[in-house]
Protein backbone atom coordinates (compact mmCIF):
# COMPACT_ATOMS: atom_id res chain seq x y z
CA UNK A 1 0.00 0.00 0.00
CA UNK A 2 1.10 3.52 -0.89
CA UNK A 3 2.09 5.22 2.16
CA UNK A 4 -0.75 8.06 3.15
CA UNK A 5 1.41 10.83 4.35
CA UNK A 6 3.26 13.19 2.03
CA UNK A 7 6.08 14.82 2.97
CA UNK A 8 8.15 18.43 1.47
CA UNK A 9 11.19 19.70 3.09
CA UNK A 10 12.88 22.57 1.93
CA UNK A 11 15.74 24.67 3.58
CA UNK A 12 16.99 28.45 3.51
CA UNK A 13 18.93 30.66 6.02
CA UNK A 14 20.03 27.39 8.05
CA UNK A 15 16.07 26.30 8.60
CA UNK A 16 14.29 23.40 7.48
CA UNK A 17 10.81 23.96 7.07
CA UNK A 18 9.00 20.63 6.76
CA UNK A 19 5.16 20.54 5.41
CA UNK A 20 3.56 17.01 6.25
CA UNK A 21 -0.12 15.78 5.26
CA UNK A 22 -1.33 13.28 7.26
CA UNK A 23 -4.35 11.17 5.24
CA UNK A 24 -6.70 9.90 8.19
CA UNK A 25 -10.14 10.47 8.59
CA UNK A 26 -10.16 11.58 12.10
CA UNK A 27 -13.34 10.72 13.29
CA UNK A 28 -14.56 12.30 16.04
CA UNK A 29 -17.16 9.86 17.63
CA UNK A 30 -19.53 12.53 17.98
CA UNK A 31 -20.46 11.84 14.01
CA UNK A 32 -23.66 9.39 12.91
CA UNK A 33 -23.75 7.48 10.04
CA UNK A 34 -26.19 8.63 7.09
CA UNK A 35 -27.27 5.56 6.30
CA UNK A 36 -28.16 3.71 9.67
CA UNK A 37 -28.12 6.50 12.28
CA UNK A 38 -25.35 5.01 14.20
CA UNK A 39 -22.79 6.91 15.89
CA UNK A 40 -19.33 6.41 14.09
CA UNK A 41 -16.86 5.54 16.89
CA UNK A 42 -13.82 8.22 17.51
CA UNK A 43 -10.89 7.22 15.11
CA UNK A 44 -8.29 9.56 14.94
CA UNK A 45 -4.16 9.93 14.62
CA UNK A 46 -3.31 10.11 18.68
CA UNK A 47 0.38 10.24 18.68
CA UNK A 48 2.88 12.06 16.30
CA UNK A 49 6.63 11.84 16.25
CA UNK A 50 8.99 13.11 14.19
CA UNK A 51 12.90 12.16 14.04
CA UNK A 52 15.72 13.51 12.10
CA UNK A 53 18.21 10.85 12.14
CA UNK A 54 18.37 9.22 15.45
CA UNK A 55 16.58 11.96 17.39
CA UNK A 56 13.54 12.85 18.31
CA UNK A 57 12.78 16.61 17.22
CA UNK A 58 8.72 16.92 18.15
CA UNK A 59 6.40 14.75 19.31
CA UNK A 60 2.21 15.99 19.18
CA UNK A 61 -0.41 14.11 20.80
CA UNK A 62 -3.25 15.13 18.93
CA UNK A 63 -6.96 14.75 20.04
CA UNK A 64 -10.43 14.31 18.32
CA UNK A 65 -10.41 17.78 17.67
CA UNK A 66 -7.83 17.43 14.60
CA UNK A 67 -9.49 17.80 11.65
CA UNK A 68 -9.79 14.86 8.38
CA UNK A 69 -6.18 14.63 6.80
CA UNK A 70 -4.62 16.99 8.98
CA UNK A 71 -1.70 19.42 7.73
CA UNK A 72 1.44 19.97 9.70
CA UNK A 73 4.08 22.18 9.43
CA UNK A 74 6.98 23.57 11.42
CA UNK A 75 10.80 24.83 10.85
CA UNK A 76 13.66 23.09 12.96
CA UNK A 77 17.64 24.17 12.54
CA UNK A 78 20.16 21.65 12.43
CA UNK A 79 19.35 19.56 9.58
CA UNK A 80 21.62 19.51 6.12
CA UNK A 81 20.83 18.71 2.82
CA UNK A 82 20.63 14.51 2.80
CA UNK A 83 19.94 14.10 6.20
CA UNK A 84 16.93 11.69 6.97
CA UNK A 85 13.65 12.98 8.16
CA UNK A 86 10.66 10.47 9.24
CA UNK A 87 7.04 10.93 10.58
CA UNK A 88 5.54 8.24 12.65
CA UNK A 89 1.94 8.56 13.51
CA UNK A 90 -0.53 6.22 15.98
CA UNK A 91 -4.16 6.04 15.76
CA UNK A 92 -6.81 6.08 18.06
CA UNK A 93 -6.96 2.02 17.37
CA UNK A 94 -3.38 1.35 17.54
CA UNK A 95 -2.43 1.04 13.32
CA UNK A 96 0.30 3.17 12.52
CA UNK A 97 2.55 4.46 9.98
CA UNK A 98 5.51 6.00 9.24
CA UNK A 99 7.50 8.02 6.02
CA UNK A 100 10.65 9.27 5.40
CA UNK A 101 12.41 11.76 3.43
CA UNK A 102 15.47 13.05 2.58
CA UNK A 103 16.01 16.95 3.37
CA UNK A 104 16.62 19.25 0.19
Amino acid sequence: MASRIRIRTSRKDGLTTVQAILKHPMDTGYSRDPDTGDIIPAFFIATVTIHHGDKVIMTCDWSRAISKNPYLSFTFSGANPGDTLRISWQDSQGNTESKEAVIQ
